[in-house]
């Protein structure tokens, strides 16, 4: 379970996330909306532990992500928003890297990278440096990484981007099937259709405040007029 209760977050006299409470349950995909500037990446930087909380609290599956920051991390899979990271390593340097970090056995990382990388189509170039990756490879050599140690709460913001059809479906297939595990999935999207398609619920932030929590039944129930997210999106955030 993530739990926030009452979070703020305040940047040079700039309040990004105001007394924001959230609790996504076990075995969901969680949607995360709202536009550019809203407080979603603040939201998850605050989640994962990056930014420190000034005022509130958050668990992750029991453990408080500011007095037991190492657990909670060891619980997390965090895909950011940018994949230029580690670009002089070599592909599997940075694979075996990350599944030092998270003391993944050696037989056991060894099938994962091979099936990661394969599943997104990526194995054959991971002897090649990550600086010469597209856009779209960094991004599958992230997420790869990411999975490595099979965390249990899976935070992915903005996964499907750069992505190319075969690995964005691929990537949605193990989101539903980690949630399907009695896991969590929370990702934030521009993609409305993705919400619609894959979300057990959804949350719409804006200027810091959610303006709608829920699932796709009860949206629909409250905005009986609109006959799509995108409608509801855009009257929800009108005044951004």
């Amino acid at each position: 379970m993530i739990d926030i209760q009452q979070v703020t977050k305040e940047f040079s006299g700039k309040i990004a996330v105001e007394n924001l409470s959230l609790t996504v349950d076990d075995g969901k995909i969680f949607g995360f909306l709202g536009p550019n500037g809203a407080g979603k990446s603040t939201t998850i930087k605050l989640i994962t532990g990056i930014l420190p909380i000034e005022q509130g609290k958050i668990t992750i599956n029991g453990f408080d992500i500011t007095e037991h920051p190492l657990e909670a991390k060891k619980r997390i899979g965090y895909v950011p928003d940018r994949s230029d990271v580690f670009l002089r390593l070599k592909g599997i340097e940075y694979l075996n890297f990350i599944a030092d970090v998270y003391d993944v056995p050696t037989d056991i990382r060894k099938k994962r990278i091979e099936y990661y990388a394969k599943s997104f189509g990526i194995y054959e170039s991971l002897n090649d440096h990550i600086l010469t990756y597209s856009h779209g490879m960094r991004q599958k050599i992230v997420i790869s990484g990411v999975l490595l140690h099979e965390p249990e709460v899976w935070i992915l913001d903005e996964p499907l981007t750069g992505l190319d059809p075969k690995s964005s479906y691929t990537l949605k297939e193990m989101m539903r099937e980690h949630a399907n595990k009695g896991n969590i999935v929370f990702f934030s999207t521009h993609v409305l259709e993705v919400v619609e398609q894959l979300c057990d619920e959804v949350a719409i932030i804006n200027n810091g405040h959610i303006e709608f929590l829920g699932n796709m039944s009860e949206m629909k129930q409250q905005f009986q007029d609109e006959d799509n997210l995108e409608k509801v999106f855009l009257e929800l955030t009108q005044n951004e």
